[in-house]
Protein backbone atom coordinates (compact mmCIF):
# COMPACT_ATOMS: atom_id res chain seq x y z
CA UNK A 1 0.00 0.00 0.00
CA UNK A 2 3.23 2.33 0.94
CA UNK A 3 4.57 1.68 -2.19
CA UNK A 4 1.68 2.43 -4.31
CA UNK A 5 0.73 5.64 -2.36
CA UNK A 6 4.64 6.53 -3.05
CA UNK A 7 3.93 5.98 -6.91
CA UNK A 8 1.23 7.84 -7.07
CA UNK A 9 3.18 10.90 -5.47
CA UNK A 10 6.27 10.87 -7.65
CA UNK A 11 3.36 10.31 -10.69
CA UNK A 12 1.56 13.42 -10.07
CA UNK A 13 5.03 15.73 -9.06
CA UNK A 14 6.02 14.71 -12.98
CA UNK A 15 2.79 15.28 -14.08
CA UNK A 16 3.08 18.80 -12.43
CA UNK A 17 6.47 19.25 -13.97
CA UNK A 18 5.26 18.45 -17.24
CA UNK A 19 2.65 20.89 -17.18
CA UNK A 20 4.82 23.59 -16.08
CA UNK A 21 3.23 24.22 -12.53
CA UNK A 22 5.39 24.54 -9.30
CA UNK A 23 5.43 22.76 -6.51
CA UNK A 24 6.02 25.05 -4.12
CA UNK A 25 3.39 28.28 -4.37
CA UNK A 26 5.25 31.54 -5.55
CA UNK A 27 4.15 34.83 -4.06
CA UNK A 28 3.78 37.73 -6.54
CA UNK A 29 6.39 40.14 -4.79
CA UNK A 30 4.24 42.87 -6.33
CA UNK A 31 0.55 42.03 -5.15
CA UNK A 32 0.46 44.60 -2.55
CA UNK A 33 2.21 47.52 -4.63
CA UNK A 34 0.99 50.67 -5.07
CA UNK A 35 0.49 52.62 -8.17
CA UNK A 36 3.43 54.69 -6.46
CA UNK A 37 5.88 51.51 -5.99
CA UNK A 38 5.25 50.73 -9.80
CA UNK A 39 6.09 54.03 -11.26
CA UNK A 40 9.06 54.44 -8.80
CA UNK A 41 10.15 51.15 -9.34
CA UNK A 42 9.76 51.30 -13.28
CA UNK A 43 11.19 54.85 -12.97
CA UNK A 44 14.72 53.48 -11.31
CA UNK A 45 15.12 51.55 -14.49
CA UNK A 46 14.59 53.84 -17.15
CA UNK A 47 17.27 56.56 -15.54
CA UNK A 48 19.73 52.70 -15.35
CA UNK A 49 19.06 51.97 -19.00
CA UNK A 50 17.18 49.54 -18.09
CA UNK A 51 14.34 49.47 -20.70
CA UNK A 52 13.16 45.87 -20.94
CA UNK A 53 12.56 46.08 -17.26
CA UNK A 54 11.28 50.06 -17.21
CA UNK A 55 8.87 48.79 -20.11
CA UNK A 56 7.61 45.09 -18.16
CA UNK A 57 6.70 47.30 -14.81
CA UNK A 58 5.40 50.26 -16.90
CA UNK A 59 3.04 47.48 -18.30
CA UNK A 60 2.33 46.10 -14.92
CA UNK A 61 1.44 49.17 -13.20
CA UNK A 62 -0.87 50.05 -16.38
CA UNK A 63 -2.56 46.88 -16.23
CA UNK A 64 -3.03 46.76 -12.40
CA UNK A 65 -4.55 50.75 -12.17
CA UNK A 66 -5.81 50.79 -16.00
CA UNK A 67 -7.22 54.37 -15.37
CA UNK A 68 -5.68 57.79 -14.19
CA UNK A 69 -2.40 59.91 -13.76
CA UNK A 70 -0.62 56.98 -13.40
CA UNK A 71 -1.94 54.77 -15.93
CA UNK A 72 -1.20 57.81 -18.52
CA UNK A 73 1.72 58.53 -17.28
CA UNK A 74 2.70 55.04 -17.60
CA UNK A 75 1.73 55.01 -21.45
CA UNK A 76 3.95 57.74 -22.49
CA UNK A 77 6.71 56.44 -20.84
CA UNK A 78 6.21 53.03 -22.63
CA UNK A 79 6.43 54.90 -25.93
CA UNK A 80 10.03 56.70 -24.64
CA UNK A 81 11.63 53.11 -23.31
CA UNK A 82 10.75 52.18 -26.65
CA UNK A 83 12.39 54.65 -28.52
CA UNK A 84 15.41 54.78 -26.51
CA UNK A 85 15.60 51.02 -26.76
CA UNK A 86 15.62 51.18 -30.78
CA UNK A 87 12.60 50.29 -31.06
CA UNK A 88 11.05 53.02 -33.26
CA UNK A 89 8.14 51.23 -34.71
CA UNK A 90 7.02 50.04 -31.00
CA UNK A 91 7.47 53.53 -30.02
CA UNK A 92 5.25 55.05 -32.54
CA UNK A 93 2.66 52.63 -31.80
CA UNK A 94 2.76 53.59 -28.25
CA UNK A 95 2.49 57.17 -28.85
CA UNK A 96 0.06 56.45 -31.67
CA UNK A 97 -2.02 55.06 -28.77
CA UNK A 98 -1.85 57.48 -26.53
CA UNK A 99 -2.67 60.49 -29.07
CA UNK A 100 -5.82 58.21 -29.87
CA UNK A 101 -6.98 57.25 -26.27
CA UNK A 102 -5.93 60.99 -24.71
CA UNK A 103 -6.25 63.64 -27.80
CA UNK A 104 -6.69 66.19 -25.02
CA UNK A 105 -4.60 65.26 -22.77
CA UNK A 106 -2.23 67.91 -21.43
CA UNK A 107 0.80 65.79 -22.77
CA UNK A 108 -0.53 64.64 -25.70
CA UNK A 109 2.35 67.37 -27.39
CA UNK A 110 4.82 65.40 -26.17
CA UNK A 111 3.54 62.23 -27.48
CA UNK A 112 3.67 64.09 -31.04
CA UNK A 113 7.12 64.82 -30.38
CA UNK A 114 7.68 61.67 -29.09
CA UNK A 115 6.17 59.80 -33.04
CA UNK A 116 8.22 62.44 -34.42
CA UNK A 117 11.44 61.52 -33.06
CA UNK A 118 10.81 57.53 -33.64
CA UNK A 119 9.83 57.90 -37.52
CA UNK A 120 12.91 60.14 -38.44
CA UNK A 121 16.69 60.53 -37.14
CA UNK A 122 18.94 62.19 -39.24
CA UNK A 123 21.21 59.88 -40.61
CA UNK A 124 23.09 59.44 -44.07
CA UNK A 125 22.35 56.28 -44.54
CA UNK A 126 18.88 57.24 -46.19
CA UNK A 127 20.47 59.10 -48.44
CA UNK A 128 22.36 56.60 -49.34
CA UNK A 129 20.25 54.35 -51.69
CA UNK A 130 20.11 57.35 -54.18
CA UNK A 131 22.90 55.93 -55.92
CA UNK A 132 23.13 52.34 -56.58
CA UNK A 133 20.46 50.05 -56.55
CA UNK A 134 16.40 51.23 -57.24
CA UNK A 135 15.63 54.68 -54.66
CA UNK A 136 11.96 53.86 -55.45
CA UNK A 137 12.27 50.41 -52.96
CA UNK A 138 13.35 53.07 -49.76
CA UNK A 139 10.72 52.51 -47.61
CA UNK A 140 9.70 56.59 -46.52
CA UNK A 141 6.61 55.75 -44.59
CA UNK A 142 8.53 56.20 -40.79
CA UNK A 143 9.84 59.64 -42.48
CA UNK A 144 6.50 60.53 -43.57
CA UNK A 145 4.46 59.85 -40.47
CA UNK A 146 7.66 61.94 -38.71
CA UNK A 147 6.80 64.61 -41.05
CA UNK A 148 2.92 64.41 -40.29
CA UNK A 149 3.81 64.20 -36.46
CA UNK A 150 5.58 66.91 -36.61
CA UNK A 151 2.98 69.01 -38.94
CA UNK A 152 0.14 68.21 -36.44
CA UNK A 153 2.30 69.22 -33.23
CA UNK A 154 3.57 72.79 -34.79
CA UNK A 155 -0.54 73.36 -35.85
CA UNK A 156 -1.83 72.18 -32.85
CA UNK A 157 0.37 73.45 -30.28
CA UNK A 158 2.26 76.43 -31.68
CA UNK A 159 3.14 77.82 -27.92
CA UNK A 160 4.41 73.92 -27.19
CA UNK A 161 8.16 73.80 -25.92
CA UNK A 162 8.56 71.04 -28.17
CA UNK A 163 7.50 73.19 -31.16
CA UNK A 164 10.73 75.09 -31.79
CA UNK A 165 12.56 71.95 -32.26
CA UNK A 166 9.84 70.52 -34.29
CA UNK A 167 10.08 73.65 -36.73
CA UNK A 168 13.05 72.53 -37.13
CA UNK A 169 13.20 68.95 -37.67
CA UNK A 170 10.09 69.67 -40.22
CA UNK A 171 12.91 71.55 -42.08
CA UNK A 172 15.42 68.39 -42.56
CA UNK A 173 12.94 66.78 -43.27
CA UNK A 174 11.33 68.29 -45.84
CA UNK A 175 14.77 68.82 -47.45
CA UNK A 176 15.30 64.42 -46.92
CA UNK A 177 12.40 63.72 -48.46
CA UNK A 178 12.81 65.85 -51.45
CA UNK A 179 16.26 64.54 -52.30
CA UNK A 180 14.92 60.89 -52.09
CA UNK A 181 12.40 62.02 -54.67
CA UNK A 182 15.07 63.53 -56.68
CA UNK A 183 17.22 60.66 -56.32
CA UNK A 184 14.12 58.12 -57.54
CA UNK A 185 13.65 60.56 -60.75
CA UNK A 186 17.35 60.81 -61.39
CA UNK A 187 17.02 56.47 -61.36
CA UNK A 188 14.45 56.47 -63.70
CA UNK A 189 16.39 59.11 -65.79
CA UNK A 190 19.07 57.08 -65.83
CA UNK A 191 16.85 53.47 -66.92
CA UNK A 192 15.38 55.88 -70.13
CA UNK A 193 11.84 55.91 -68.55
CA UNK A 194 11.69 59.60 -69.30
CA UNK A 195 8.17 60.59 -68.24
CA UNK A 196 8.29 58.93 -64.63
CA UNK A 197 11.47 60.81 -64.45
CA UNK A 198 9.26 64.28 -65.12
CA UNK A 199 6.34 63.41 -63.02
CA UNK A 200 8.62 62.45 -60.35
CA UNK A 201 10.39 65.44 -60.52
CA UNK A 202 7.16 67.45 -60.62
CA UNK A 203 6.07 65.99 -57.73
CA UNK A 204 9.41 67.31 -56.16
CA UNK A 205 8.18 71.07 -57.53
CA UNK A 206 4.33 71.00 -55.89
CA UNK A 207 5.17 68.55 -53.14
CA UNK A 208 8.55 70.76 -51.35
CA UNK A 209 8.69 73.62 -52.82
CA UNK A 210 10.95 75.68 -50.01
CA UNK A 211 13.33 72.55 -50.73
CA UNK A 212 16.81 73.26 -51.84
CA UNK A 213 16.10 69.53 -53.63
CA UNK A 214 13.49 71.83 -56.31
CA UNK A 215 16.91 73.03 -58.60
CA UNK A 216 17.68 69.59 -58.85
CA UNK A 217 14.50 68.71 -59.76
CA UNK A 218 14.31 71.22 -62.50
CA UNK A 219 17.67 70.06 -64.05
CA UNK A 220 16.31 66.49 -64.51
CA UNK A 221 13.01 67.87 -65.81
CA UNK A 222 15.12 69.81 -68.40
CA UNK A 223 17.17 66.95 -69.19
CA UNK A 224 14.32 64.41 -69.26
CA UNK A 225 12.34 66.70 -71.86
CA UNK A 226 15.63 66.97 -73.89
CA UNK A 227 15.71 63.53 -74.30
CA UNK A 228 12.29 63.09 -75.79
CA UNK A 229 12.50 66.31 -78.18
CA UNK A 230 9.70 68.28 -76.47
CA UNK A 231 11.85 71.27 -76.84
CA UNK A 232 9.15 73.68 -75.93
CA UNK A 233 8.86 72.07 -72.31
CA UNK A 234 12.49 72.10 -72.28
CA UNK A 235 12.62 75.36 -72.76
CA UNK A 236 9.79 76.32 -70.16
CA UNK A 237 11.57 74.29 -67.27
CA UNK A 238 14.42 75.60 -68.36
CA UNK A 239 13.38 79.25 -67.71
CA UNK A 240 12.20 78.42 -64.71
CA UNK A 241 15.73 77.10 -63.53
CA UNK A 242 17.11 80.18 -64.87
CA UNK A 243 14.29 82.30 -62.90
CA UNK A 244 14.50 80.89 -59.83
CA UNK A 245 18.83 79.98 -59.25
CA UNK A 246 20.80 81.94 -62.18
CA UNK A 247 23.64 80.53 -60.49
CA UNK A 248 22.60 76.71 -61.04
CA UNK A 249 25.47 74.82 -62.08
CA UNK A 250 22.54 72.67 -64.41
CA UNK A 251 22.19 75.91 -66.74
CA UNK A 252 24.39 75.90 -69.47
CA UNK A 253 25.69 79.20 -69.38
CA UNK A 254 27.22 78.04 -65.98
CA UNK A 255 28.52 74.98 -66.62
Amino acid sequence: MAKCLQFHTVFAILVCLASGCSILDEKDETADWTAEIFLQTAQEHRDAGNWEQAIDYYRKLEGRFPYGAFAEQAQLEIAYAYFKSDQPALAITSADRFIQMHPVHPNVDYAYYLKGLAGFQPSGGFLSTMTGSDPSTRDTEPVREALNAYRELVKRFPDSPYTPDARKRLVHIVNVLAMHDVGVARYYYSRGAYVAAVNRAKHVLETYQTAAATEQALAVMVDAYGKMGLAGLQNDALRVLRLNYPQSVFLPENS
